[in-house]
């Protein structure tokens, strides 16, 4: 979704919002342990419950705070709900040490009744708050404005993303650009530094001179109210350059951002270190082999079979459902890429009718994937009715559980591709196939196909590279819902 025109047009700044946000996440979160408790231990009867419900409230606080929810840059930017369920679990630890070194009576049964409905309100206050921020962003709110640093070309490449997603609350404003050349993206450009660095005169004791890059970027920030600085370097501005630069910026009291020129990495596999006054910025490698993928093997094949037991009668009627409702067998059987590029069969209740194959040739025209190697119609004439109604409620694709079972797809993962798709894939597409593929994924609660060829692209290769089993146990709850919108399913 691209964010709307935003030359000339103030914006309530996010902190502002932050400040809001923060008196409710902590009000929600005082209140989700503190009320419970006391009401818990109050009935049971437990003793001292005022002083029970103060503690756990204090704790829980203090876990919260420790972990850092309650910052303005970390508020609403992410529904929050497997943070929720690690700090939940810290605090039942915590408690449970501090009963254990004060010998406190009440019964395991009472606290853990009361301390249940801190675990749904954080979280519950957590995904509303991302929601409320998300809608504001839509409207083009909330936002931190933006002034690009950098060449030409590299401007284009961090100004297009950010334009092009709501997500996050940056809004680029304005440009200085370093050197020759012009950009492409329409960004007013508000001043130009010279191609060659300046000279860098010696460090005067309590005087850091601006300089003339540090002048032209600050007028240019001050003009379009600017709160951040993004400098994309490059080889006109680095070394010595960008330090004089990056004290002048912040010594005039506004924020400064280095753009690393990195992509669809996740958080958490970046670390910084120094070495010989250099910052190196490390990247940890995908999870490929190690107890993670062992965890998310043995976890999909486990739930896969108690959701097979428990989805039998179901899978009973659909199947038989499936029979009547037109000629043809139930099961329909198609051959899929896997991991590494391992065909194998994928099993799926029959939405088609029995010559659905053979007459793919003669509706090639009417393919409304107009890029990349899919083939999808929103109103197919060869689904069947009850196939409609299957594919809306993506109750087809339950049989894939036994695929799951053999180790052959995951829960979670990217859509495993046809042989002739992959036929055309490049060595970028092919990454996708660097882990298994799954029931359910990223394309799966993003509008499934609706998206284009690229985004669907985007969103395997982000997930092959950044999985972890508890982005997989998000994107599982997160497919639910998914499921019930209906988006995007035909």
């Amino acid at each position: 979704m691209r964010r709307p025109s935003v030359v000339g047009r103030r914006f309530l700044p996010h902190r502002d919002t932050a400040r809001w946000y923060l008196s409710v996440a902590v009000t929600a979160d005082a209140l989700g342990v503190f009320v419970p408790v006391l009401t818990v231990y109050a009935l049971a009867p437990e003793p001292r419950p005022l002083g029970a419900a103060a503690t756990a409230a204090a704790c829980w606080l203090a876990i919260r705070t420790v972990h850092r929810r309650y910052l303005g840059r970390v508020l609403g930017e992410s529904r929050g709900l497997l943070a929720t369920v690690h700090d939940w679990l810290v605090l039942l630890g915590l408690l449970a040490g501090l009963r254990a070194l004060t010998g406190e009576g009440s019964s395991v049964g009472s606290a853990l009744l009361g301390l249940a409905p801190a675990l749904l309100i954080s979280g519950a206050t957590g995904a509303a708050v991302h929601r409320h921020l998300t809608g504001r962003r839509h409207r083009a709110q909330a936002l931190r404005r933006v002034l690009l640093v950098g060449e030409a070309g590299p401007v284009d490449v961090v100004a297009a993303p950010l334009a092009a997603r709501t997500d996050h609350a940056y809004v680029v404003v304005g440009t200085v650009l370093a050197g020759a050349g012009s950009t492409g993206s329409g960004i007013p450009e508000l001043g130009r530094l010279a191609t060659a660095g300046p000279d860098l005169a010696p460090l005067v004791p309590d005087l850091i001179p601006d300089g003339p890059d540090g002048t032209t970027v600050l007028a240019a920030a001050r003009r379009q109210d600017a709160g951040l600085v993004l400098v994309i370097p490059g080889s006109l501005l680095t070394g010595e350059r960008l330090r004089r630069l990056s004290w002048a910026v912040q010594d005039a009291g506004l924020a400064l951002a280095v753009a690393s020129g990195l992509t669809e990495v996740a958080l958490r596999r970046l670390s910084v270190s120094s070495a010989a006054g250099l910052n190196l910025l490390h990247i940890a490698p995908p999870l490929r082999r190690g107890a993670q993928p062992a965890l998310k093997s043995v976890l999909d094949r486990a739930a896969a079979c108690a959701t097979l037991l428990a989805l039998l009668p179901l899978l009973a009627l659909l199947a038989a459902a499936v029979r009547l409702d037109s000629p043809g067998p139930v099961l329909y059987r198609q051959t899929r890429i896997g991991h590494r590029g391992t065909p194998f069969t994928l099993w799926k209740f029959r939405t088609m009718v029995a010559d659905a194959d053979l007459r793919r040739p003669e509706l090639e025209g009417a393919n409304e994937h107009l890029t990349g190697p899919l083939f999808k119609m929103r109103r197919d004439p060869r689904v069947t009715r009850l196939g409609r109604l299957l594919r809306r409620t993506s109750m087809d694709e339950l049989p894939q559980l036994f695929n799951v079972v053999r180790g052959q797809m995951a829960l979670v993962g990217p859509r495993p591709p046809l042989p002739e798709e992959v036929a055309r894939y490049g060595a970028v597409e092919l990454r996708r196939l660097g882990v298994k593929p799954g029931l359910t994924g990223p394309w799966q609660i993003s509008g499934r196909s609706e998206l284009s060829w690229d985004e669907g692209l985007a969103l395997d290769l982000d997930y092959a590279d950044n999985w972890s089993v508890t982005g997989d146990l998000d994107v599982l709850a997160r497919t639910l819902r998914a499921v019930v919108d209906g988006r995007g399913a035909y």
